[in-house]
């Protein structure tokens, strides 16, 4: 199959993995309004067309995060990679790498930090959940320190992992084990199989030198998932805003107040963000609340977004609205799973094509005259 799209990646995806590993990237919490309203919110927004000018030199230079990138958009962190491609981690790196944008390593991966640094002298980030045992947090925070990593990204809507009706369904962070009944249907996806024989059993990273969090990756996540620190509050913040030196982003956030909240904390960054309507169900879309939380902070605070972004046009609204850049999450790990590192690559270049030939048909030359324009270059209402 031909991938000319994310939906494509999509099902590429789905027919390649077993369910186990489909759902968890696909699924989001209880009923799925969020995880749906992220997609059908960008509606809300239609661009206005330019003609007669000349836009035969587009440019799609973005500065976010500290750093000039080629792109208006990163590879966020999504858990898991390499049970989606055997090496997932470092073939996203790498396919973001050569495309010129940054990839940020989640907490749930399976690679760790220092495998990833070895493959790529490229800029990384690290994407950081707050945990009961702060020891275990001072060595993770370490081991970003020791592998260069400059932005460190916080997810602060996690204290309590809600229910993925999809997850439960499959058992997964269930499971320590693999089932005979699990085995059996990992084995209904032998080209999955095979990549994971090739690269051998796979285990969370950060946590692989650990005996207490097991030894299996489904051990492991169990764990380390029921680890996670629900009295994370801006205290936390303020002790990891003291221990880290970089730049310290935070995700998660959803309110003017708490982005506000954000600024006066010392964090660089925040990302508005719904962590993929995997959380609480019924929340708000990202890009209907982008508005109201950049008017908020006035420039205080970077603003970046994630959470349902599939093409390229949803980059240009988020731009236009007063993002500083977008995160990408399902999209490149549905390429991933679809094809590997060429299949993340594949998803780049695709959006990258839609970002560019979306400016054009606006009249835009370039990235930068996006966000001058501002929300000049869109018109509010639904579509017909």
């Amino acid at each position: 199959m031909k991938i000319v799209n994310v939906e494509d990646a999509r099902r590429a995806a789905r027919r390649r993995l077993p369910r186990i590993m489909f759902d968890y990237i696909d699924g989001g919490a209880f009923g799925e309004e969020t995880l749906r309203a992220n997609r059908r919110d960008f509606g809300q927004w239609t661009l206005r067309p330019r003609v007669l000018v000349d836009v035969s030199q587009r440019d799609l230079t973005t500065r976010f995060l500290g750093g000039e990138h080629a792109l208006p958009f990163m590879l966020g962190p999504v858990g898991f990679l390499g049970l989606y491609a055997g090496r997932g981690e470092i073939a996203a790196a790498r396919a973001a790498h050569e495309a010129g944008v940054p990839l940020c390593l989640s907490t749930f991966s399976i690679a760790s930090l220092a495998e990833l640094r070895a493959a790529t002298a490229s800029p990384l980030h690290f994407q950081l959940y707050v945990l009961s045992d702060r020891a275990i947090m001072d060595e993770l925070i370490d081991q970003a320190l020791a592998a260069g990593i400059e932005t460190l990204h916080l997810t602060v809507d996690t204290a309590i992992t809600s229910v993925r009706e999809r997850d439960v369904r499959n058992g997964f962070r269930a499971l320590t084990k693999v089932s005979p009944g699990l085995a059996l249907r990992l084995l209904a996806k032998p080209g999955w199989c095979l990549d994971m024989l090739r690269t051998g059993a796979p285990r969370m990273g950060a946590m692989a030198h650990r005996p207490e969090f097991g030894t299996s990756v489904l051990e492991q996540a169990a764990n380390v998932s029921r680890r996670i620190d629900t009295r994370l509050s801006w205290a936390d913040v303020d002790w990891l805003r003291r221990r880290w030196p970089g730049r310290l982003v935070l995700k998660g956030i959803l309110g003017a107040e708490d982005a506000v909240r954000s600024r006066e904390a010392g964090a660089d960054a925040i990302i508005v963000s719904n962590h993929g309507g995997r959380q609480l169900d019924g929340a708000p879309s990202t890009i209907a609340v982008l508005p109201e939380i950049v008017e908020a902070v006035d420039g205080g605070i970077e603003v970046l977004i994630d959470s349902g972004f599939r093409r390229g046009a949803d980059i240009v609204k988020a731009l236009a609205l007063g993002a500083s850049g977008v995160l990408l999450g399902r999209a490149y790990a549905y390429g991933l799973a679809a094809a590997g590192e060429a299949g993340v690559a594949r998803i780049i270049r695709h959006l990258a094509e839609e970002v560019d030939i979306t400016l054009g048909l606006m009249g835009l030359r370039s990235v930068g005259e996006l966000k001058e324009k501002g929300s000049g270059v869109l018109r509010r209402g639904l579509r017909e």
